[in-house]
């Protein structure tokens, strides 16, 4: 099967008069077509940045220092700006986070609609009046919501209604991959079931591969194909979603799935202990070994568990529970 994206090395620095920022450390992946998968790990563990480096949006003082980004075998880390930007929403889309940041509060939502379309497809430079109406139409009822909603200003919009927007605006040029950073945030339960259900129905469509950043492994468990952990900038497991949650390998992922409350727990919640690695000037080796009071500054190798189970190994916490 032909990958949609494939991930090789990747390395994004922040670079500060203190010293670097080893926001994303040498991570690789890949993506097939209609594949869902899942990226977790705590605040700070370099996620966000990670789904920010595949749209080339990282600003200073970020910089990609090294590795691969193939979308559809090109690897768009070699392309001029110009080209970029042609490639994004078109071939690669970003959902971000928070969609009251996303949306412009002082332009109605079919212009932002419009705008995106404008932005990043050269043969729609020039939309007449009637092709907008049917753009706009066409988008809004792909996600569920009444096409008379185009008229209105973003804070006319409940907060799942303005995510579904920029769900749509991910979409709108049909992009081969969809990368959705925490799209729930912030929305009470039953609009986080109805905007996954959205974007999964928007996802199957197209036949597009998707991406999907979150802290909440709930929502994994539900929607995901395949789960990768990161860790201080390193993805330490993937797998898919069922040997995750039933028999993860590394102590990190362990303490993961240990932390979800459960129905009898009675009140009592296992945290993980210690406190998230710090990323400034951080040394090689083992990063969870520094967090759990040990210390490993070999390099820590990428082993194979099976065909579609994949570690990395460090002998020094592998025993830790």
């Amino acid at each position: 099967m032909t990958k949609v994206l494939d991930v090789k090395n990747l390395r994004v620095y922040f670079h500060t008069p203190l010293g670097p920022v080893k926001a994303v450390d040498g991570i690789s992946f890949d993506l097939n077509p209609k594949e869902r998968l899942g990226i977790v790990g705590e605040s700070g563990s370099g996620k966000s940045t990670m789904a920010y480096s595949l749209m080339r949006l990282i600003k200073k003082p970020g910089k990609i220092e090294s590795g691969e980004i193939l979308v559809g075998g090109e690897d768009i880390l070699s392309l001029e700006e110009n080209q970029m930007r042609a490639r994004r929403f078109s071939t690669i889309s970003l959902i971000p986070q928070g969609s009251m940041n996303s949306l412009n509060p002082v332009m109605r939502i079919e212009e932002q609609l419009i705008d995106t379309v404008r932005a990043h497809d050269k043969n729609k430079s020039s939309i007449s009046k009637s092709e907008k109406q049917e753009i706009v139409s066409k988008l809004l009822k792909s996600v569920g919501l009444d096409p008379g909603l185009g008229k209105r200003f973003p804070h006319e919009l409940s907060g799942g209604m303005k995510q579904r927007v920029t769900i749509a605006m991910g979409i709108s040029l049909n992009p081969t991959v969809i990368i959705a950073d925490e799209p729930t945030s912030a929305l009470d339960v039953v609009v986080q079931r109805q905007v996954m259900d959205t974007l999964e129905s928007a996802q199957e469509r197209i036949g597009a591969g998707l991406i999907l950043v979150g802290h909440d492994m709930g929502l994994m468990a539900q929607f995901v194909d395949r789960i990768a952990v990161m860790y201080a900038g390193k993805i330490v497991e993937i797998a898919p979603v069922e040997t995750i949650f039933n028999k993860p390998l590394h102590p990190y992922t362990k303490m993961l799935i240990k932390s979800l409350p459960k129905l009898d727990s009675h009140g009592v919640f296992n945290g993980i202990p210690g406190l998230p690695a710090q990323l400034l000037n951080l040394e090689d080796g083992c990063s969870f070994c520094l967090r759990i009071g040990r210390l490993n500054k070999k390099e820590v190798p990428w082993v194979k568990i099976s065909k579609s189970h994949y570690i990395r190994e460090c002998k020094v916490c592998s025993d830790y529970n």
